[in-house]
């Protein structure tokens, strides 16, 4: 009880006075570019805390971070963007006004050492991403470039490898035993200052509602994350890893600083990530095979059931796992090993972050029973070629939509490649096209799409969105 109450004060100590210092900088840092007055806020008077409880002194984290901090490294990219010009790519027009072909953007994040020996950094993809140049900065000062080793936009990981000697990593935690209510520490690069520590406490697990990101079981924590926080480390008091900081949330936008909701990857999930892309370079996910749909008030009543939640499974591919597994249409998935399903998006985004060799167990109402089924996954395709699903596709190649898209509302697939001179690009597809609807049936994804074409159509039309906008494209 002693020990837990020297630590809460420690906690309440180092998040009060690095709060008030964030609250300042962020002050600063926005001041200049404001249009508009803010109403000046009250400052609570705060009494002075003791130096000690009963004659004990308060403990610190000091001798915790000492260890931990050379973990944690600062990341700079650099990427080459092209300047466009109302008269293209005319040099004489170029030369006369002096405009460059193109220009360097640069970006600061942050990245942490998991394996000292062989150099490995971890990071957010959102960090490296489409950078043609990585340097990594460690707490002893030294620069160095990184070699990229691979990516998975869908969870936000990236791995990087860094030749250097004398390195040091951090241990990795087991991530499902945190719970709400545990400290934590934020380590990172905010807004470019320097390496920097913030303190919290865990707010809420399992997070997957995100706006705008992929594959989500995220932690969510009031501990300090701002712009260049990202891919640096979220540690318990023991100074092991149990996740990856890699958003902030903020009505105002992520450059408006830090309001107490901020969120990790959990280090179990960077972990089997990063393990996949040693392996073999790309992440392999699993699937069950199915198509599904939110479980409303209608369905919900038609079913006979208690309460509007859960995924209704509204078809089952041939051969798929979940087929296998005895999955049958009409049945209600209402939890995924022991993880609540409120909805169809819940159970996808469970299936995305499982490996294809996964065993699963699935609590199911069927006929307003309760059912429990244990179920393999099979791997989800990544990318299909146009030819084999049917001739007049071929010269394009279809992908898996981003889960970014799929939480804007978007289903179907990613035309991802087109070549030159094909029967694809004669018939007017485009790299970047969305395919919503074709006239061959419904589907949600590339096994749906798949099947759709199994069937075998006279005349094949697609919906795609392309620049924000849905056009019918016939297939000839």
């Amino acid at each position: 009880m002693k020990t837990a109450t020297k630590t809460l004060f420690a906690l309440t100590a180092a998040a009060a006075f690095g709060g008030f210092a964030a609250t300042g900088l962020n002050l600063m840092l926005e001041q200049p570019a404001s249009a508009a007055p803010t109403a000046s806020a009250a400052v609570p008077a705060t009494a002075a805390l003791p130096t000690a409880v009963n004659g004990t002194p308060l403990p610190s984290l000091a001798p915790m971070l000492k260890k931990v901090l050379p973990a944690v490294v600062s990341v700079n990219t650099k990427q080459r963007v092209r300047v466009n010009t109302p008269f293209g790519d005319d040099p004489v027009f170029r030369r006369i006004f002096g405009i460059p072909a193109e220009r360097i953007a640069q970006s600061l994040g942050s990245g942490v050492i998991i394996d000292a020996q062989r150099g490995l950094v971890l990071t957010n993809n959102h960090v490296v991403e489409d950078a043609d140049e990585v340097q990594v900065t460690l707490a002893d000062g030294r620069t160095l470039k990184a070699e990229f080793v691979g990516n998975d936009a869908d969870t936000d990981i990236a791995l990087m490898r860094i030749p250097a000697q004398n390195l040091t990593a951090i241990p990795v935690a087991n991530s499902d035993q945190l719970q709400i209510g545990d400290f934590v520490v934020a380590i990172g690069n905010p807004f470019g200052v320097g390496q920097t520590v913030t303190s919290g406490i865990v707010s809420a697990v399992g997070r997957n509602n995100l706006p705008g990101a992929g594959y989500q079981n995220f932690i969510q924590t009031d501990a300090s994350i701002n712009p260049g926080n990202s891919g640096g480390a979220l540690v318990n008091l023991n100074g092991e890893l149990v996740g990856i900081n890699t958003a902030s949330f903020n009505p105002r936008g992520s450059m408006a600083g830090n309001i107490g909701l901020g969120f990790a990857i959990p280090s179990n999930l960077a972990s089997r990530i990063k393990d996949q892309l040693l392996a073999g370079g790309v992440v392999r996910r699993g699937t069950l095979g199915i198509d599904t749909q939110d479980v409303d008030a209608r369905i919900a009543k038609g079913l006979g059931l208690a309460e509007a939640r859960g995924a209704v499974v509204t078809r089952v591919y041939p051969g798929s796992a979940g087929g296998a597994a005895g999955l049958k249409i009409g049945d209600v998935v209402v939890a995924a090993n022991g993880q609540p399903v409120d909805n169809a998006e819940a159970l996808r985004n469970f299936q995305g972050l499982q490996a294809p060799d996964a065993k699963i167990t699935l609590d199911l109402l069927r006929e307003g029973k309760p059912l429990k089924i244990t179920s393999g996954l099979r791997e989800a395709p990544k990318a299909l070629d146009g030819s084999q699903l049917d001739a007049r596709l071929a010269g394009a190649s279809f992908a898996e939509l981003p889960e970014s898209l799929r939480r804007q509302g978007l289903a179907g697939v990613l035309v991802e490649k087109v070549e030159r001179g094909s029967r694809a690009q004669q018939n007017y597809l485009q790299p970047g096209d969305v395919v919503l609807t074709a006239s061959s049936g419904d589907f949600s994804d590339l096994t749906g799409f798949r099947a759709s074409l199994s069937r075998g159509s006279d005349q094949l039309v697609l919906q795609v969105l392309r620049n924000g906008r849905a056009y019918n494209v016939p297939m000839r």
